[in-house]
């Protein structure tokens, strides 16, 4: 039920949100920083266009990257109106995407009952595929080449497309495993969430009819996290807001950290060139986190050149000091941690366990974190471990459900037609398998005629009368709710039965995660959605993302890696492992980009804290089977000494003499060409020279054309070359591995003469 709305929308706001709000008309950038209230400003623009600019709520949208945020949106929107707050369409990208395409799909010849693949079944299908095509995985790993193919996906690339610009031998094997796995898709009416972004921006530019209603219907546009987007995500607002122009975007590039899996920064530092008639506001005003704190974070990301210039401030207290702290090994730097968190709990009795977090940069690192919080007997919650979704039992329970409600996944089939075991082997799938390929059927078809096949007798009945149960279960879902329908599948195929006739600790837990399900079930049965067919119910499932799990108010430790933390928030974090290879992970191919970008992770880290931070560094540390001993990162370097506290000297590494504090910076403004002077000098990455093989000249004479010998990947070709002296960027083509980007000043090339 909705509150009654203020007087005014704009009460309680800052002199920059009240701006961002009435601005309703034309291109909009918010360049929120962390903690200064982008979905306050976000929700109260939405209820301003309601409620003092009569727009009509249906023609409102505003897409955001999690369901937990889409879901706090439409609260506070509700809470903001009347009326009318529930019409507003709030949703992610992706969910977005499937709500168009279930009425529009056919358009583009797809089965508007098409069912979602999950990372699980996208990387069993691609398996396949390899299998298919004779190809060794560990030289070709299945998740590379979905890596791959995802990116081709995000910039909008179809599986023709990426066949006829290969150019080198791993992108030619990309290309056969691109077209058998979207085949594979095809046959099986599925789609991977990539295709869910790329078929609607395809179903768009296909049918102007169909991109004219939905530009007429979303008349204000509103984009969350815009740093976050990809070309075809951009792509996607791009077409959308082309008619009236009201497009307004949040976000941050500073907070720009997934570039790795194809987020594109410079959507969001372009937005003014793209929309040249646009208006940018900076919303710098932190609620979050200390002076202290966010002193922190200024020295940290200004050491950037990539950036648009902000600077956060707040009018909370200085606070704590944040709390360097130098440990001998892995060992003392989580006992360190347990410490701390065990003296602030007997100190302060109003605090609890979750407002507690331990942030790292690879899950790897999170293993002596776990064993040191199980001995201590702390508690703690996991995020991004095996989530409920991805457990075997309730994925299987899933592909039940799947293949009823699309028969054609062959996908599911294949997972289920044998779990439990039904004497279906591997040999009478694939003879199955053929069959259904050879009359141009799914696999359930095949199985429903399997008496009419060269089949044995006994594998023909076994898969005929597993098709007939399938049959029966689509059968109920017109007249049961999923919950009856979930009973009925586990109690009919025998699969929890069997469970609990193992009676082993692990066939128990099992159990106890399905019988959990209805929980899920009950939820959804019960909710007030119009749609409570099993289709809606499993499309909602699948747009779950891990972080929409977190429990807030368990009192427990979190544990989660940094890119996982965006968006969160606790009073006290600790960032563990800020090591130079380790935070910023760096590797041999890495650039400055890539360091920045580690920059950007350092500063989303720095800002989740609220009233604490601590900063941990191990001078040795067991990781991946071999002992490193990794120097300081150069973000506990870059730090001001103003707001940092060493609390251990003693065990320091033997490089590190006299006062450490010494090697602080000091100086907090820096101009644009101090900022350049400082990245070169200060970077792990560029501090780096190379020398010329005799010459005794730093390495940056390179030219287009000019031959490079890499020490792992041969010889390769430059292409095209970027900044100069220390900053030189080279763009490097090697036959067997594709285009590398790299620094010359780090990468271990040298140039190949044209005699050698």
């Amino acid at each position: 039920m909705s509150l009654t709305p203020p007087k005014n929308i704009t009460d309680g706001l800052n002199k920059k949100q009240k701006e961002a709000v009435i601005t309703t008309e034309g291109p909009l950038l918010i360049m929120a920083g962390a903690g200064s209230g982008k979905t306050r400003v976000l929700t109260h623009r939405i209820a301003y266009l309601i409620h003092e600019k009569q727009v009509n709520p249906w023609n409102i949208l505003a897409i955001t990257f999690t369901n937990k945020a889409a879901s706090e949106m439409k609260i506070r929107v509700n809470n903001l109106v009347e009326a009318g707050g529930e019409d507003v369409w709030v949703s992610t990208f992706h969910s977005m995407c499937v709500r168009i395409l279930r009425r529009e799909i056919d358009r583009i010849g797809y089965n508007s009952q098409f069912t979602i693949a999950g990372s699980s079944e996208q990387n069993t299908l691609m398996k396949r595929v390899l299998k298919k095509l004779n190809l060794d995985t560990k030289k070709f790993p299945p998740r590379a080449i979905l890596s791959e193919v995802s990116n081709a996906k995000n910039e909008l690339i179809s599986e023709k497309d990426y066949e006829q610009n290969a150019s080198n031998y791993w992108q030619k094997t990309v290309a056969k495993c691109y077209n058998e796995y979207q085949k594979e898709l095809r046959v099986s009416e599925t789609v991977d969430f990539d295709d869910l972004i790329m078929l609607t921006v395809r179903l768009f530019e296909e049918h102007a009819d169909v991109l004219s209603f939905y530009q007429n219907k979303f008349q204000y546009i509103h984009v969350d996290e815009y740093q976050d987007t990809n070309h075809a995500q951009y792509r996607l607002v791009n077409l959308l807001g082309q008619r009236f122009g009201n497009v307004c975007v949040v976000g941050d590039a500073d907070q720009s950290i997934y570039g790795w899996r194809g987020a594109d920064m410079q959507n969001i530092l372009d937005f003014e060139k793209d929309y040249p008639k646009a208006k940018t506001i900076l919303l710098e005003q932190n609620y979050r986190s200390t002076k202290n704190i966010l002193q922190a974070a200024n020295t940290v990301i200004q050491n950037n050149i990539n950036r648009k210039d902000k600077k956060l401030w707040t009018d909370n207290t200085h606070g704590e000091k944040i709390s360097v702290y130098f440990a001998s090994d892995e060992y003392a730097e989580t006992n360190y941690v347990a410490d701390q968190i065990e003296r602030l709990i007997r100190e302060n009795p109003s605090m609890s366990y979750n407002d507690f977090a331990i942030l790292y940069r690879t899950n790897a690192m999170s293993r002596v974190m776990e064993e040191t919080l199980i001995k201590r007997n702390l508690p703690f919650q996991m995020v991004g471990g095996t989530g409920y979704y991805e457990r075997k039992e309730i994925l299987d329970l899933m592909a039940y459900l799947t293949l009823i409600v699309n028969p054609a996944d062959n996908l599911s089939f294949r997972r289920i037609v044998n779990e439990p075991k039904r004497g279906i082997g591997n040999a009478t799938i694939d003879k199955l398998a053929e069959i259904a390929e050879t009359n141009g059927i799914s696999l359930y078809e095949a199985a429903l005629h399997a008496q009419n096949t060269n089949l044995s007798k006994r594998a023909a009945n076994n898969l005929e009368e597993f098709a007939l149960m399938i049959r029966d279960f689509r059968k109920m879902t017109e007249f049961v709710t999923i919950t009856d329908l979930v009973e009925s599948v586990l109690d009919k195929t025998g699969y929890l039965d069997l469970l609990k006739r193992e009676n082993t600790l692990e066939a128990e837990t099992r159990v106890e995660n399905l019988e959990e399900f209805y929980s899920v079930t009950q939820t959804f049965d019960q909710s007030d959605s119009e749609d409570k067919s099993l289709l809606a119910f499993l499309t909602d499932l699948s747009l779950i993302a891990p972080t929409d799990d977190i429990e807030e108010e368990s009192s427990e430790i979190t544990l989660m890696t940094l890119h996982s933390a965006k968006g969160l928030e606790f009073p006290v974090v600790f960032i563990i492992g800020v090591e130079k290879n380790i935070f910023p992970l760096i590797r041999q191919d890495s650039t400055e980009d890539d360091l920045e970008e580690e920059r950007r992770l350092a500063y989303v880290g720095i800002t989740r804290a609220e009233e604490k931070l601590f900063l941990i560094n191990a001078s040795s540390r067991l990781l991946y089977g071999r002992r490193q001993y990794n120097p300081t990162s150069p973000f506990i370097e870059e730090l001001d000494e103003v707001v940092i506290e060493i609390e251990r000297k003693e065990g320091l590494p033997t490089y590190m003499t006299g006062d450490y504090s010494g090697s602080f910076k000091r100086q907090t403004t820096l101009t644009p060409t101090q900022k350049k002077k400082n990245y070169a000098t200060k970077s792990s990455v560029t501090s780096k020279r190379k020398q010329s093989a005799g010459s005794g000249a730093e390495t940056y004479d390179w030219s287009i054309g000019d031959k490079a010998s890499h020490k792992k990947w041969g010889i390769g070709t430059v292409v095209q070359i970027k900044g100069e002296k220390e900053d030189l960027q080279l763009d490097i083509a090697f036959p067997n591995e594709g285009i590398k980007h790299l620094l010359a000043s780090f990468a271990p090339i040298e140039k190949v003469s044209d005699n050698e």
